[in-house]
């Protein structure tokens, strides 16, 4: 399927001037933990650990992202290893929804003396242990964090994501609502950073393009109900809403099907939080095609040969979503500790954001290594496409999917749109 560029003016000006906005973030956690920082740690072999979802509201997105994680290293041990050493096993640990839990998490992590650490998958996660995993002089790469917040995290220049930024999918998600026809929207979300952060770039996109916002609104995810939230959508009669959430999307769908604004009554768009194959199910079990006509966006590379042999490698994976963006996570620490001629992270994140632009290009660790040894400058392009990363450590350009859910709930990608603000 091609893929398509996005941006025009509108939306160009909606991206730049929410990353401009973008303010500081942290976590709760700071101070350093165990096993000894920076230099300490390099004893020769490049060591990862994560902290992800096993349990809690994104335990679906804690699967693909350790396989792919788990695949990476496969990849890279095949190829010879880092500086001719095996890459060992991946050091284990929940998020769990939960900043104490993900916090104490990434303790035990840090005191097994990896060097990187994939994760967390939430952006609010991320803030609760960033402090903590970049004050202990450890390299973080997420592959799932898109809060605008994260982009001016203080992080001694260790924390790095694979995944955009809010500032470009909110443009995304707009032009999509905008192109579908529709001009009066219902724009609800997540009290949290990375709800506040793509509710408010979705909504300034939409005004920039002339469209009515009649309900913008964020909720507590951890509410008993919603009860709330769809009757204020029901009440301003909007022709399409967009819903920004995780998990608790389900039941917010359910109640606004039960008030007639259902996909079936009215436009309902989501992101990336509801970009789930089984979210028809979480809907109702009885009737998965409740919520046919949905549609979406989510950051997603169009590499189908990836995915598949990512399914080849771990074969009862049930969905794949940022599983391309901590792939590369891992590939590119592993292509700096090679750059860097060191499993040290202190030189580790100095070679990060270089070695994704500028210089040839190349798309797997075997390839890139090859260049690296005979002294070539080289521009790391993942299987999530290319990086291009910006000074603080995120992609300048992003693909995302555009998904729909069909008959009985089958969740179909339609299209793919590249998000490139510097076009």
């Amino acid at each position: 399927m091609p893929t398509r560029k996005l941006f025009r003016p509108l939306a160009l000006a909606a991206a730049l001037a929410l990353a401009a906005a973008a303010c500081g973030g942290g976590g709760e956690g700071g101070g350093q933990a165990g096993g000894g920082g920076g230099a300490q740690r390099a004893d020769g072999t490049l060591k990862f650990g994560y902290v992800l979802p096993e349990t809690g509201q994104l335990r679906p997105l804690g699967p693909p992202q350790w396989e792919a994680a788990k695949y990476a290293i496969s990849e890279i041990n095949d190829a010879g290893g880092v500086q001719g050493k095996q890459i060992p096993e991946i050091v284990a640990s929940d998020e769990a929804g939960d900043e104490a839990v993900a916090a104490q998490s990434a303790d035990r992590v840090l005191n097994s003396n990896v060097d990187a650490i994939i994760g967390a998958a939430a952006s609010g996660m991320t803030g609760a242990i960033v402090d903590k995993v970049t004050g202990a002089g450890v390299v973080q790469c997420s592959g799932s964090n898109t809060a605008q917040t994260l982009s001016e995290v203080q992080d001694n220049g260790f924390y790095f994501r694979t995944a955009p930024s809010d500032a470009l999918q909110g443009p995304v998600l707009a032009e999509k609502i905008i192109s579908d026809g529709y001009t009066d929207v219902a724009v609800v979300g997540r009290a949290d950073d990375y709800g506040k952060g793509l509710v408010a770039s979705t909504v300034q996109a939409l005004e920039e393009a002339g469209a009515t916002v009649s309900v913008n609104e964020t909720y507590d995810p951890n509410a008993q109900n919603f009860d709330a939230v769809v009757q204020q959508i029901a009440d301003a009669k909007p022709d399409a809403a967009a819903l920004i959430s995780f998990e608790e999307g389900g039941q917010i769908l359910q109640g606004m099907i039960e008030s007639g604004v259902g996909p079936k009554d009215i436009g309902v768009y989501g992101a990336d939080g509801l970009a789930d194959e089984t979210l028809p199910t979480t809907v109702s079990e009885e009737d998965p095609g409740a919520i046919t006509g949905m549609q979406g966006t989510a950051p997603g590379a169009n590499n189908p040969d990836f995915f598949d042999e990512l399914k080849k490698f771990s074969p009862d994976l049930e969905t794949t979503q940022f599983a391309p963006e901590v792939y590369d996570c891992v590939t590119l620490i592993a292509l700096s500790a090679e750059a860097a001629k060191s499993d040290d992270p202190t030189k580790i994140k100095d070679q990060l954001v270089g070695l994704t632009k500028d210089g040839e290009k190349c798309e797997s660790f075997a390839d890139c290594k090859a260049l690296l040894d005979e002294g070539a400058d080289i521009d790391y392009d993942g299987v999530s496409g290319p990086l291009e990363f910006t000074d603080v450590g995120e992609p300048s350009t992003a693909t995302y999917r555009v998904y729909a859910f069909k008959g009985k709930g089958k969740l179909d990608i339609t299209d793919y749109v590249e998000a490139n603000p510097a076009q």
